[in-house]
């Protein structure tokens, strides 16, 4: 794995900070942990100021895209997330009685963090004011999963030496499947929930027999 790993590394090693700033912009933290672990090795050339630099700046820049978008279009953006309406709810409760607490914490709340920049836009907070704290949040966030990530693998590598890279690959794994389950149970439940809507509107415009 050490040789696969370093091969890989001196071969396309340019490219990992651009992939770390293109994936935290649209996804969350696994590449983050996964690649600090990785750079606790500390042979090959992975820097965790740098890992956290480019992290926080793809959390940054798309957290302030989504927030622009809510925005911009409002609560029917919304309705591509269907089944989510209570996090939602939830979501609006929060950004409406702790606002600042929420733009600050939203990265570590599992089931909402995807939708609350939408949420926030919507919610009509100041533009300065929620790029200030999202830049406070996504420092702080980028910091806390690529030092992390080293500090797991130190541990990781005392604990369980060579085999070590099997958990992690384990762990990246089960992160894809977990997150493919999610996506593709939403698009079922979304087509489910638009036969319904069109069987009803069928129903409504049949006339009586």
């Amino acid at each position: 794995m050490d040789d696969l790993l370093q091969t890989i590394l001196t071969d396309y090693g340019f490219l990992l900070y651009p992939l770390i700033l293109a994936w935290t912009f649209v996804e969350g933290e696994t590449v983050v942990i996964v690649t600090g672990a990785i750079a606790s090795e500390g042979k090959y050339n992975i820097s965790v100021e740098m890992l956290a630099l480019f992290a926080f700046c793809g959390s940054f820049l798309g957290d302030q895209l989504y927030y622009y978008i809510g925005r911009r279009y409002g609560t029917p953006l919304l309705a591509r997330w269907p089944t989510l309406g209570k996090k939602i709810d939830w979501a609006f409760h929060l950004v409406k009685t702790h606002p600042t607490l929420f733009i600050l914490s939203f990265r570590f709340i599992y089931g909402i963090r995807n939708v609350a920049p939408f949420v926030i836009g919507i919610s009509g907070v100041p533009r300065l004011r929620y790029a200030a704290l999202n830049f406070i949040a996504a420092m702080v966030w980028a910091h806390t999963f690529a030092w992390g990530g080293y500090w797991l693998g130190r541990a990781l590598e005392e604990w369980l030496g060579e085999n070590k890279w099997y958990m992690l690959v384990g762990f990246v794994l089960l992160a894809g499947l977990v997150g493919a389950y999610g996506y593709f149970g939403q698009k079922k439940r979304m087509r489910e929930i638009e036969a319904k809507e069109a069987e009803a509107g069928i129903c409504e415009t049949r006339p009586d027999v």
